[in-house]
């Protein structure tokens, strides 16, 4: 009998780590997705959400179908993710992220930059579905939500065969809060809201200002009174 592939146990720990990730997930913060104007469906998509926590992905990430979940890649910061040895397990080998050099520096042994548009770009050509936080970075302000960056809208010209589904990530500030090791068991949805699409001829601000409004239009009404 032949000897088992060397990556088989590594296969194996990542299948098991996801299901134990996606559990503890459900468990802590009670997560339920909400689909309002659309549903899970088998397309190619890029889901875009507000950046609050670290954890953020993985709530979205975890309230996919699992026949989704797998073909899904959430775009994560490879300084945050590749900082250990275990991060760059759980990053890679259990929700296969796309790893972006947030700082436009070259990878090593590379002389080119990456740029994370193109990076995303490429996945979203080669069939991927992505996670991806148009904020660009954690908003840990006070502000409800940041000012989008422009990528969004350069991948919705690039690739305009893929759904782009506005998504709400609710409560998770609160169960994360910055400076705390341990997290506060608090109910947490995901609202996923209905698909926008790039109009003929529409420019870039318009394009990230109606996204922004699609994203804000998900807050949950006593969230909004807060602001």
């Amino acid at each position: 009998m032949s000897s088992p592939a060397p990556g088989l146990p590594r296969q194996a720990a990542a299948v098991v780590s996801a299901w134990l990730i996606v559990l503890f997930a459900k468990l802590l913060t009670g997560v339920r997705a909400i689909w309002s104007g659309t549903g899970p469906k088998a397309e190619q998509t890029l889901y875009f959400a507000n950046h609050t926590s670290h954890g953020d992905f993985v709530l979205l990430w975890a309230t996919l179908p699992p026949d989704l979940r797998a073909l899904t890649r959430p775009v994560a910061g490879q300084d945050y993710w590749e900082a250990s040895a275990l991060r760059r397990f759980i990053g890679r080998d259990v929700f296969n992220a796309l790893m972006i050099r947030r700082d436009g520096s070259a990878a090593p042994g590379s002389q080119a930059a990456l740029n994370p548009v193109d990076q995303m770009t490429e996945a979203l050509q080669a069939g991927d579905s992505l996670i991806m936080f148009p904020e660009g970075t954690r908003n840990i302000g006070e502000e409800v939500l940041l000012p989008l960056k422009s990528g969004l809208y350069h991948l919705a010209r690039a690739c305009p065969q893929v759904r782009l589904v506005p998504v709400w990530i609710e409560n998770l500030k609160r169960v994360l809060p910055k400076g705390m090791l341990v997290p506060v068991p608090l109910a947490c949805t995901v609202r996923y809201g209905a698909p926008i699409t790039l109009a003929e001829g529409e420019d870039k601000a318009a394009f990230i200002a109606r996204a922004r409004a699609a994203m804000l239009d998900l807050q949950p009404e006593y969230d909004r009174e807060e602001h």
